[in-house]
């Protein structure tokens, strides 16, 4: 067998899916983009395809390899999502040619079942109590919150005070048996963070997100880490296995690599074992389209450490499209009691709906994200 193509399609609201052909027939699909940056992705994707059009592409790790170190310049947003697209339309190759789930050919499951988590309240949350009960009405037993709007490096008092009333919102709607992340999006300085954590720690949050920016991932990082007993979790910026050692050298509970930024499904696997070793759990970021959430849910079924999945059903950046608007059956992301069941389907368990994805493409997308800024005019972290 030999990889005869790569397609790239640019579809709304703000992702990119790949499609990798064969001689024989069998395709596989994957989801390298990076938000924002779709049309950078797109061209880093069409400059690897050089070394993969002809090659066998059940050589995944070969590929894997020459893709990551093959040039002199490696790493990154870009160049590791392209990646990761890749690595993901291999697998689902190499599952469809074997007949088998991904997660089979990883090891076989370790769980009968996944637990997911929905967003609620926006990027500028508001209406808490409301959209926690919605969730819980649905079926799901956690859901995740941004800490606030734009953050001040040393917030006031009310700022403060607003952070900590929103998550008892969401407390009381969810209750004691039920789960709250709290992302901070990197929109906090380190004094901030410190701060904050040891306030949230009353209302128990399952972990904070991003409490600093990736850059900051080594002192300050463990100085947030060492301020609350509140579980730190960091990842979605981060894009191999050599990003997630200082942060679990500084002692986050939790890492959360994206499958279509931090080398895909092979890279995963490989930092989720990383985390295993400091005691740390898998919770994979996954905000993203049907793709990558098929990816995510097949690591996550062969992962021991795993803890939970983000999913982006209805959430606030999608503009009326769903992931499910691009698969010709969704029955693989309907969620029982907060769980996805274990997909049975080979390759990543999902079939997309290609002529929906043509379609959708014809009209593509220009998303970016938003800029914000302070009172004073002055950039703020989105």
């Amino acid at each position: 067998m030999k990889i005869t193509g790569l397609e790239t399609f640019l579809v709304a609201p703000r992702w990119l899916f790949l499609k990798v052909s064969t001689d024989e027939g069998i395709s596989g699909w994957g989801e390298p983009v990076v938000e924002g940056r779709a049309e950078t992705v797109r061209a880093a994707v069409h400059e690897l395809s050089d070394l993969l059009i002809g090659q066998d592409p059940l050589r995944i790790e070969d590929h894997w390899q020459v893709l990551r170190r093959g040039g002199f310049y490696r790493g990154g947003p870009i160049l590791s999502s392209a990646l990761s697209g890749v690595d993901q339309a291999l697998w689902d190759i190499a599952g469809k040619v074997r007949n088998a789930p991904v997660h089979e050919l990883l090891g076989g499951p370790v769980r009968d079942r996944v637990r997911v988590y929905s967003w609620v309240g926006g990027d500028r949350p508001s209406r808490i109590g409301q959209a926690v009960t919605a969730q819980v009405e649905a079926g799901f037993t956690a859901v995740k919150m941004n800490v606030a709007g734009p953050l001040e490096a040393i917030a006031s008092p009310a700022e403060a005070d607003a952070v900590l009333a929103r998550a008892w919102e969401a407390r009381e709607a969810l209750g004691p048996g039920r789960d709250l992340a709290i992302d901070f999006h990197g929109r906090v300085s380190p004094a901030m963070a410190r701060r904050l954590v040891r306030m949230l720690g009353a209302v128990q949050p399952m972990f904070v997100e991003e409490p600093v920016l990736p850059e900051m991932s080594g002192d300050a990082l463990a100085s947030v880490v060492a301020a609350s007993s509140v579980p730190v979790a960091v990842g979605e910026r981060l894009y191999s296995r050599w990003d997630f050692k200082p942060v679990l050298d500084a002692g986050v509970a939790v890492v959360q690599p994206d499958p279509s930024h931090a080398g895909g499904i092979s890279e995963l696997r490989r930092i989720g074992a990383l985390a295993e070793m400091y005691g740390a759990s898998l919770a994979p970021h996954c905000p993203l389209g049907p793709i990558a959430l098929a990816a995510a849910l097949q690591v996550a079924f062969a992962t021991p450490n795993f803890l939970i999945l983000e999913q982006s059903l209805g959430l606030h950046y999608h503009d009326g499209v769903e992931p499910l608007s691009y698969l010709i059956d969704p029955a693989p992301f309907t969620f029982i009691d907060g769980h996805a069941t274990r997909p049975v389907g080979p390759g990543l368990g999902i079939e997309v709906d290609e002529d929906a994805v043509r379609r959708a493409a014809e009209r593509g997308h220009t998303w970016r994200a938003p800029i914000w800024r302070h009172n004073d005019g002055s950039l703020a972290e989105w």
